[in-house]
């Protein structure tokens, strides 16, 4: 089994061995086939992501609470 690995930089995609150019702003719902890049996750979504970017999807995280519940997570199995 071969692994590959997709990646962002600058303004070049590249899979595998395998280049092109980016085709969205800020590389966030970049289109791989029928699926798309999420560069947070760095993995394939089924659906387009309704952030414009990866700044904006941080912002609705830190917002709305998710990152205090994770850094609360880690605290308590940290005291374990």
């Amino acid at each position: 089994m071969t692994i590959w690995q997709f990646s962002i930089q600058n303004r070049d995609v590249s899979y595998g061995n395998r280049k092109r150019k980016l085709l969205t702003q800020k590389g966030c719902n970049e289109p791989f086939k029928d699926r798309f890049w999420c560069p947070k996750q760095k993995w394939f979504m089924t659906e387009a992501c309704p952030f414009m970017n990866k700044r904006e999807c941080e912002n609705f995280s830190s917002m709305s609470g998710e990152r205090i519940a994770h850094m609360q997570t880690n605290h308590l199995k940290n005291k374990q």
